[in-house]
C-alpha cells in the first residue's frame, strides 16, 4: 500500500504491499498460474536461504578441521560473549532451542572444552564456561571465522556491512513482536 494524505492516518499505513514479495509462477502441465514468495525479492526467504547455506558451509569447515559442529562454535561464542550463561540465556540469544543448546553444552563438556557451574537458586540452571582449552579453541576458529566472513563481504563496503547489520537488528526487533 502508498501511503497517500487519504490513508495517512490508516495505522496499516506504514505497512508494504505483498506484491513486493510475490511472484507468479505458471504450471504447464495444470495450466494454472499460483502466486507465492519470491526466491529473489522476498528477504525472508533470501534470509533463509543464506542463514542455511552458511550454516552448512561453516558446518562442514569447523567439523572437518575442528571436530565441532556450527551449533558447537555457537556456544564457544556465546560462553565468550557470557561467560556463565545458562543453556536457557543461550537459547534466549541465540534462537536456538533450548534442548539443541543443552546438547551442545554436553558435547563441549565431553570434550573438555566447556564446564557447568553448580544449579543456581532455581535449582534447574547451571552457568556454563569456556574450560582453557574451549578458549584456546574459540581463538584459532575466531581467525578462520572472520577470514570467512571478510570473504563473504568481499564487495561490500564497511558502510553496507553496517547498514546490512542495522537492518537485520531492526528485522530481529520486529520479529520479537510478531
Amino acid at each position: 500500500m502508498t501511503k497517500t494524505p487519504e490513508n495517512a492516518a490508516d495505522p496499516e499505513s506504514h505497512l508494504l504491499s505483498d506484491e513486493i514479495f510475490l511472484v507468479d509462477v505458471h504450471d504447464e502441465e495444470r495450466q494454472v498460474t499460483n502466486r507465492t514468495l519470491s526466491f529473489s525479492r522476498s528477504p525472508t526467504v533470501l534470509l533463509t536461504f543464506a542463514a542455511n547455506r552458511f550454516t552448512r558451509s561453516a558446518a562442514r569447515v569447523y567439523q572437518t578441521k575442528y571436530g565441532l559442529g556450527a551449533m558447537d562454535w555457537r556456544m564457544l561464542v556465546m560462553l565468550t560473549r557470557e561467560p556463565g550463561a545458562t543453556a536457557a540465556r543461550s537459547s534466549e540469544v541465540i534462537g536456538i532451542d533450548k534442548g539443541a543448546i543443552s546438547r551442545s553444552l554436553h558435547r563441549l563438556l565431553d570434550k573438555n572444552l566447556a564446564e557447568q557451574g553448580p544449579i543456581q537458586a532455581n535449582g534447574r540452571s547451571r552457568p556454563w564456561r569456556l574450560t582453557t582449552k574451549g578458549q584456546a579453541l574459540h581463538d584459532e576458529i575466531l581467525t578462520e571465522a572472520l577470514a570467512r566472513q571478510r570473504a563473504l563481504f568481499a564487495d561490500f563496503s564497511e558502510e553496507e556491512v553496517k547498514s546490512l547489520s542495522n537492518m537485520l537488528l531492526r528485522f530481529l526487533n520486529n520479529l520479537e513482536s510478531i
